[in-house]
């Protein structure tokens, strides 16, 4: 895979992460999973929260890592011009 197509799956990880971090949320704050399910509407609601979480930090963490490699390969260039 190039180096583009890693960069957008992971941008679609990130989405998809944050996507589920905020249904979590908003599963949680309805209530309704709570009256319907008890125990087991928080706990479905917790797993989208931390699917969501595993989805997006390693990929931002990967993302910072690029773009620091490409930010000084963009100052070594300045400095020796």
């Amino acid at each position: 895979m190039t180096e583009k197509n890693i960069i957008r799956t992971l941008k679609v990880f990130i989405i998809l992460g944050i996507c589920l971090i905020i249904l979590g949320h908003s599963l949680l704050a309805s209530n309704y999973l709570d009256k319907s399910l008890g125990v087991h509407g928080i706990m479905i609601s917790a797993a989208c929260i931390a699917v969501g979480v595993l989805f997006s930090l390693p990929t931002k963490i990967y993302l910072t890592i690029l773009l620091m490699k490409l930010e000084s390969e963009l100052t070594t260039k300045n400095t020796h011009v």
